[in-house]
Formats: C-alpha cells, structure tokens, sequence
C-alpha cells in the first residue's frame, strides 16, 4: 500500500463512472454545490471546539468510554481483529490516531456544554482543519451517504438525455437561491472553492439530470402504493417513559397505573423518577422489539423493559397511522423510492470505491 502519510483524504477514491474516478473532495464539494455540507461542518466545529476546550480545563477522558465506543464502531463495521481494523484505517488514509481522535472528540462534545464553536467557513478552513474533517466524515459514515449523493447524480446524467438549456438555467437559478449569492459572486465562489466554470456547468448538468429523474420517480400513484406497503411500518407512536431503579419499582408503578389510575407523570413526580415524552415510528425502533407495538392501542402501558441497570415504563398516548400529506412520512416514502430506483441504475453506470488514491508521477 503507499504512504497514508503523503496522500491527502480529499484523493480518497469514492467511486467511478464512464472510466473516470472521483474523489472524496468531489463528493463533497458537490454537496457544498448543492448547499448540503453546513450542518455537518458546524457539528464538527462543535466537536473540535468541545477538545479544544477540554485540553484548555485538563479535563480527564474515560478511557473506558473511548474503548465501549470504538468497540462498537469495529462490531458495526465487522472489524473483529487490531490487524483488520488497522488494514480499514489504512485503505482509507487514516491511522489509528485518527481513529482515537475521532472517538476523543465524540467524548468531549457529549461531557461538555455551552461549548460556541467558531463560525469558520469550509471555503476558508486552513488545510488541516478541512482533512481533519475528512477523517471525521469517513469515520461517521457521512462520506458514505455523500457519495451516494454524488453516484446518483452520475448515474442520472448518464441514463438521461442532455438536459435542455430550460433546465439547466433553472438549477443555476436553484443554486443561486439556495447558496444565496448574486451571479456577480459567483467567480469568487468558485476561486474560494478552487473550482472553475467547467465543474459549475457540470454540477448544473448533474442536477438538471436527476432532478429530471426525481420528477418521473416521485409521482403520487408511486407514492401511494409505496405507503400502502409502508403503512405498518411507518405508524407513528406517541409515549410517554419513566426510568425506574429496579423491576420491583417498575412492577410498582405499573399497578399504579394500571389499577389506582394514576398517570404517568404523578408516579414520575412522586418518586422523583425520570420523565420524558417519546415519539418514533415502528421502523426506527429495534427489530426485536417492534413486536411489543405490533397491537397497542392508546392508553395501554407496557411491561417493563430493562435498560442497562434501570427499567423503563411506557404508555402509548396515540397511535398515528401514516398520513401521505406529512412530510416525515412523504420523506420516507421517497427515499424508499429513489433507493429502489438508484440501486439499479448505479450498478449499471457507476462504481462504488474506497481507496487510497496512488500518487502521480
């Protein structure tokens, strides 16, 4: 393998299309192009400050934290050995300081508060700040969502006729609106990004060409036989939790409940036990535990449910049966859509990589 040291993260190698590769900083330059990158970097921001801060206190870090965390992330990724963890840094560019780094700030960031990171743009970052924000996105999986961004695009483009000069107009017009700059600006843009007209005209076409697809995809017949297969999945469940000290606890208050009529929130201030409302869908909770939901209906509290040392006590306030008009479940329904579409189509014209890109002679 060459030397991870020499080879800057944005050469990353993400995926190809018609013979040409392309690299992180495609992926996610197209993502500041479509104006996508500002909540990513601003959490980072966040995350660095938090260290910066901490380092500034001398404040300690649990290191069994650290481990619990980077465990988790090798199980995630099916990383069982120190070698096969090492070979997954190393054909990404990164080194296991990275990856410590990586968990460090994740740590700082959830132990420290009122943290004001700076306001740093991308475009202006110093060169290290920008590759230390590569290795974050490669570590979180961002990067991997940004090329799928990029590759569907690629594939768009590829699939479709040349967009008409209608439509590409109107994505520079979209652009000028989301990024909010005046066409006068837009030299300067392009220079602080290190772009020139050629990348702009084609993230034009690259957008006029999915947007197109998107438009054939996305229709309300698709729509609403989508949500009728989705329907169970995307129900909606309004709760309300207590966090209970032991099962005997638990048991206690589900009496109270069940048998004294006694909300949630009276047993919860009474026992000075921790309160909270919770809502999600079926789908985002776990597999095996979907089953508990399957036929609550409102007012029904469940067993109790162990949580690493305390229990947790739930009732159901409502249950929602998904709607097309809201725009979670529309979301949803989309993606669904254009994931099923796109898996095909970009095996057919692109190529998923991740590699180290080899220095040029």
């Amino acid at each position: 393998m060459p030397n991870t040291e020499s080879v800057s993260h944005h050469d990353l190698i993400v995926c190809a299309c018609e013979n040409q590769e392309y690299s992180a900083r495609d992926a996610i330059e197209a993502a500041i192009f479509r104006d996508e990158l500002n909540e990513r970097w601003k959490k980072f921001l966040h995350r660095v400050e938090a260290e910066r801060r901490a380092d500034e206190l001398d404040l300690d870090l649990d290191e069994s934290a650290i481990s619990a965390a980077a465990e988790a992330f090798r199980y995630e990724h099916d990383l069982i050995t120190a070698e096969e963890t090492e070979a997954w840094l190393e054909n990404r560019g990164l080194t296991f300081d990275d990856f410590s780094d990586y968990f460090t700030r994740q740590y700082y960031a959830g132990a420290l508060h009122e943290i004001v990171p700076n306001e740093t743009e991308y475009t202006s970052a110093s060169s290290e700040l920008r590759e230390l924000f590569v290795a974050e996105l490669i570590l979180s999986g961002e990067l991997d969502r940004l090329t799928t961004d990029f590759i569907w695009r690629l594939a768009a483009r590829c699939d479709e006729k040349e967009p008409t000069s209608e439509a590409v107009a109107a994505e520079e017009q979209n652009f000028f609106n989301r990024n909010r700059i005046e066409p006068a600006q837009l030299a300067n843009w392009l220079e602080r990004l290190q772009r020139d007209s050629n990348w702009f005209n084609e993230m034009l076409v690259l957008e006029a060409a999915y947007r197109r697809r998107c438009d054939t995809l996305l229709v309300p017949q698709a729509r609403q036989r989508e949500l009728a297969t989705l329907r169970l999945s995307l129900t909606r469940f309004e709760t309300e939790v207590i966090e209970l000290e032991s099962r005997d606890a638990a048991q206690e208050a589900l009496f109270c409940v069940r048998e004294d009529g006694m909300s949630m929130e009276e047993i919860a201030t009474e026992g000075r036990y921790p309160y909270r409302r919770a809502d999600f869908l079926l789908e985002d909770i776990p597999a095996d535990a979907q089953q508990r939901f399957l036929s609550v209906s409102a007012g029904d509290v469940l067993e109790p449910v162990a949580r690493s040392d305390e229990f947790e006590l739930c009732r159901i306030i409502k249950k929602v049966e998904p709607q097309p008009e809201d725009p979670s479940v529309r979301s949803r329904i989309d993606r669904r859509l254009l994931d099923r579409h796109f898996s095909e189509l970009t095996s057919r014209y692109t190529q998923r990589r991740l590699g180290i890109s080899m220095p040029t002679e």
